[in-house]
């Protein structure tokens, strides 16, 4: 199976919180939207999370992720909504480069629809985060089996 953009099978998305409640300014469409030029801001308070929810089941292989620097996800959490279980872990650096973020070789294996990724806390000092880029990386599976849902 070859690795690619999961982004065009998100079928749905949501986070926890906007700053100033300013969605047109800095909403949850600027995750996906491919500019570095506009971002997703969080209100200050941790726990911080992105939603996001496939059209079908996946095999995420990376997370991609760009922050503001001083605005980082530091105990980042990355959990399988479907099955209410921690996926993994993730250690993303506080930096304003665009970052890949792998997971195991084993929560590659298992096909998600829902993941939440979970900013359990921010290198910002009030806790808000700012996402400029998000792009999640894997394969589909393959779809001659029989569907279940």
């Amino acid at each position: 199976m070859a690795e690619r953009s999961l982004v065009e099978l998100i079928s749905n998305h949501r986070v926890s919180s906007v700053l100033n409640r300013d969605t047109g300014s800095l909403g949850k469409q600027h995750l996906f939207d491919g500019s570095s030029e506009t971002c997703w801001n969080s209100e200050q308070g941790s726990p911080q999370h992105i939603l996001v929810e496939f059209a079908r089941p996946v095999l995420l292989r990376e997370i991609r992720i760009q922050f503001q620097g001083g605005f980082a996800g530091k105990a980042t959490r990355l959990i399988d909504l479907d099955r209410r279980e921690t996926i993994c872990d993730l250690h993303p650096s506080d930096s304003n480069k665009l970052q890949t973020l792998r997971l195991p070789d084993a929560a590659h294996s298992v096909p998600r629809r829902q993941i939440k990724l979970q900013f359990r806390s921010s290198t910002d000092f009030y806790g808000r985060i700012v996402v400029y880029v998000l792009d999640l990386w894997g394969a589909v599976p393959d779809d001659t089996a029989p569907r279940t849902d």
